[in-house]
């Protein structure tokens, strides 16, 4: 969508949305230059918004609070386990593992994260326990396919050449032969 087009559909809808702004935000950073067609639509957005005839609708802060859970006792365990073997373990990979196996807990509010928490120990403690337990095994049964890889250092730079040489060559490495490949109809 084009900044214009945008704008005429926050002028239309009477709101500007949270992926509109975003929207309007990359156009910005992306483009070496606006139009003057682009400036107009903005300046049109800014007074639109400062009369209210256009309002932005604001972003909804949540959290999962099964993340905070999981992520806690993960990586409880994983030092335990590690403080008393060879073992190294990776927080991440046993978290989100075990956390694709639980339920979300969403809250909007400080009292609703209490409440998803308190019922959280209350109710599934022992399945939380369970997946974490599900995740180290299979953590540590694995063979360490991250020997000698380096992983993707993310730059917010979209243009990171160091950044595609490494998604390049981890491509190259999962898939070798990929380019060498043709496809008939």
């Amino acid at each position: 969508m084009s900044i214009e087009e945008i704008v005429e559909q926050a002028l239309q809808d009477g709101y500007l949305t949270p992926t509109m702004e975003a929207e309007v935000g990359r156009i910005c950073d992306t483009a070496s230059e606006l139009t003057i067609e682009e400036y107009m639509a903005l300046d049109r957005l800014m007074g639109s918004l400062l009369t209210g005839e256009v309002v932005a609708v604001p972003r909804k802060q949540f959290i999962n609070v099964m993340e905070e859970l999981v992520l806690s006792e993960s990586i409880t365990r994983v030092a335990e386990i590690e403080a008393t073997s060879d073992s190294v373990l990776d927080v991440g990979d046993i978290a989100a593992y075990a956390l694709n196996r639980l339920p979300p807990l969403y809250a909007t509010t400080e009292e609703g994260a209490s409440f998803q928490r308190s019922k959280a120990k209350q109710e599934l403690q022992e399945l939380i326990d369970q997946q974490i337990d599900e995740a180290i095994s299979r953590n540590l049964d694995r063979p360490d396919v991250n020997v000698g890889k380096e992983p993707i250092k993310a730059n917010l730079k979209p243009s990171n050449v160091e950044t595609l040489k490494q998604v390049s060559s981890l491509l190259q490495s999962y898939a070798p032969n990929f380019e060498g490949q043709t496809t008939s109809n």
